[in-house]
């Protein structure tokens, strides 16, 4: 489970992050809208809190940051990193950082390989591959480690249609075995195929926390993309709320 308690983040005079109270149960594919690249940055410990608490299956993250970065797995949403090794080496290296078994390491990489069509090109460098060829590197070396907490930044740009397929059906059984998934992307359409909950957030701050039901109720007949830009519009009028954690 992962709670955010008034959360702020503050950036010399722009407040990016204002109060953040959200929280994604375990089981649960969450997605959050503008102000996702804070709210993830902040999660993975790329940066830290101006303000608040962030808590990972109940431990503090500010008290336990390594212990919680080996039960996340991160897709970043640029996969351009790591470009002088190959796609092998990059897997290998993650494989230390999280103290896999190698013997488990090696069944895995082979089949995430097989599964996303890189097998034959893993003694390539990442540098010489196209923008989707390094996004299934960047995702086979977060899903290695097998852990319990998902955290994937726009993960299916410039996948090709049968790798898309095939990561969201991961998205969907990881959740389903109980485990949890914080989900961004700029395709709604996608959102509302996979996310239990949506949490929007604009200017900083969080307009509406919720189901799908819930907003198909306060807003019929509409979809997922109309009623996010009716409420990014209209961020200062009563929008519809549910309890974190409902």
């Amino acid at each position: 489970m992962i709670e955010f308690q008034q959360v702020s983040k503050q950036y010399d005079t722009t407040l990016a992050l204002k109060g953040l109270n959200l929280t994604i149960e375990n089981g649960e594919i969450g997605h959050n809208g503008a102000g996702k690249t804070t709210t993830i940055s902040l999660l993975t410990s790329i940066i830290e809190a101006t303000s608040g608490q962030i808590f990972v299956d109940g431990m503090n993250l500010a008290e336990h940051r390594n212990d919680i970065k080996k039960k996340i797995a991160y897709v970043p949403d640029s996969p351009d990193i790591f470009l002088n090794l190959t796609a092998d080496e990059y897997w290998h290296f993650l494989v230390q950082i999280y103290d896999v078994d190698k013997a488990v390491a090696e069944q895995r990489i082979d089949q995430l390989t097989k599964l996303f069509d890189i097998a034959d090109r893993k003694y390539e460098t990442i540098d010489s591959f196209s923008h989707g060829m390094r996004q299934k590197v960047i995702i086979i070396g977060a899903l290695v480690p097998n852990p319990d907490i998902w955290i994937l930044d726009e993960p299916l740009t410039g996948l090709d249609p049968q790798a898309s397929f095939d990561l969201k059906e991961m998205m969907r059984k990881h959740a389903e075995s109980g485990r949890t998934i914080l989900f961004s992307t700029h395709i709604l359409s996608v959102a509302e195929q996979l996310c239990d909950r949506i949490g929007i957030l604009k200017k900083g701050e969080l307009i509406f926390i919720g189901t799908l039901e819930k907003l198909r109720q306060a807003y019929p007949d509409q979809n997922l993309e109309t009623i996010y830009l009716q409420l990014i519009a209209r961020h200062d009028e009563d929008v519809p709320q549910e309890s974190a954690g409902e």
